[in-house]
């Protein structure tokens, strides 16, 4: 079919004949004039060469989204909580012309696209900035400490939650673990894997057992998402034993070396382990962070001139991902030791997800521990590197001594001692 046949435009809701079947969806912007791409209901994007194309119908034109005022109002009657919006797919909707997703808009589009939010529970809402977690880093962790904590003694509001880009969430979740100190409510992190216009978007579920956690009694960091990959109920995880585990399930963070805190149902909690309660004391902000720290990935072969660099750009710490039991090649220990005795503190996590290191079992680790690696137990990677940060961010811990107590010690839950297999 020539181009001039084809008059549909990005955003048209069309159906497509093709030579043995039909194909339904939205028109999405192409990079190239011979090829169409389609938004099919399933929510997958495929390209079609136009001269496949042999008819087509225009089942719905694109319009602009018409923005309808909202009214947000308090009522007496109902509870309030504090929301805090960074950004995400969770505070995004579908382009119609991209394929891609936009943020929202401010309160009232956040409104319109959760109506049962503030149906349920009065909303206190505040959006610092809107980032994808990649481009985080730790003066966002800040911002978001300050909000919380403001939040948090705010005898109005209950509980807060966060909205969050799901793929670095659990770093924040960790940071906001030490930055906050002597917690009266539940902070409660939430995301989605898909956005809250999609068929199958856990957006809403999320969002909605959240607000559950945040009126409950737990006064702790938690994630809530997705349990399984049904609508059934969510769970809240703890902020610093938690990983993402799938890059689209709705599923997708797991508890890492400890349990599930809570089955989280829309109107109801169910929960699995002891936890802190709410009380009436005064939430505390503790925001010192240094970023001259680093995460390293040991692999196989790799060469220990790699920890020169750290050396050279005057970095305080860094954490390394050893193997199972804590181990790397011979050939840094050497490296390792020259390190340490320069002043730069090295740490040992396991690569593996589940466990504890051991440094006593084979000759490497006992080597290793000589050299003066501090080895982490079950502590995960991403919640070491952050711990690290906040630990070397306070001038009067810097001694060595200090270091490894703190860095060893438990501030909140970070390390489990009883590990279930």
């Amino acid at each position: 079919m020539t181009e001039s046949k084809l008059n549909f435009s990005a955003g048209d809701y069309v159906l497509l004949r093709l030579a043995k079947k039909e194909i339904e969806g939205r028109i999405l912007e192409s990079y190239d004039k011979e090829i169409i791409l389609i938004k099919l209901k399933s929510g997958y994007n495929i390209g079609i060469a136009r001269e496949n194309i042999l008819d087509f119908k225009v089942l719905k034109k694109f319009k602009e989204d018409v923005k309808n005022e909202i009214k947000t109002s308090f009522d007496d009657h109902k509870k309030t909580i504090g929301l805090i919006v960074t950004g995400g797919t969770i505070a995004s909707k579908l382009d119609a012309k991209t394929g891609g997703v936009t943020a929202l808009a401010g309160v009232d589009e956040f409104a319109k696209f959760y109506p049962k939010l503030f149906e349920k529970v009065n909303v206190k809402m505040e959006i610092p900035f809107m980032e994808l977690s990649e481009n985080m880093n730790w003066k966002h962790w800040i911002k978001i400490a300050e909000i919380t904590k403001k939040m948090l003694n705010d005898k109005d509001i209950e509980g807060v939650i966060i909205t969050h880009g799901s793929d670095f969430l659990h770093y924040t979740s960790s940071i906001l673990s030490f930055f906050l100190k002597d917690l009266n409510k539940p902070v409660v992190l939430t995301f989605s894997q898909r956005s809250i216009d999609r068929a199958s978007s856990d957006a809403e579920m999320n969002l909605d057992c959240a607000v559950s956690f945040a009126l409950g009694d737990c006064a702790e960091v938690v994630i809530v998402g997705h349990a399984s990959t049904n609508d059934d109920f969510c769970y809240a995880l703890q902020g610093n034993k938690v990983r993402k585990m799938h890059t689209s399930r709705r599923d997708t963070f797991k508890a890492v070396n400890t349990r599930e805190i809570a089955k989280v149902f829309r109107d109801k909690i169910e929960f699995l382990r002891e936890y802190k309660p709410r009380n009436n004391g005064k939430t505390e902000l503790d925001c010192s962070f240094n970023d001259k720290i680093a995460l390293v990935k040991f692999y196989p072969g790799q060469d220990e001139g790699i920890l020169d660099y750290y050396l050279k750009e005057k970095y305080k710490g860094i954490i390394i991902e050893m193997s199972g039991l804590g181990h790397v090649n011979i050939g840094w220990i050497a490296k390792i030791k020259k390190l340490v005795k320069s002043g730069l503190f090295v740490f040992a996590v396991s690569q593996t997800i589940y466990g504890r290191l051991n440094p006593k079992v084979y000759s490497t680790g006992r080597e290793l521990e000589k050299a003066g690696v501090i080895f982490l137990g079950d502590m995960l990677s991403e919640t070491a590197f952050v711990k690290l940060g906040f630990v070397l961010g306070h001038k009067n811990w810097r001694s060595r001594e200090k270091v490894r107590e703190k860095m060893l010690g438990n501030f909140s839950g970070e390390f489990n001692e009883l590990l279930s297999e």
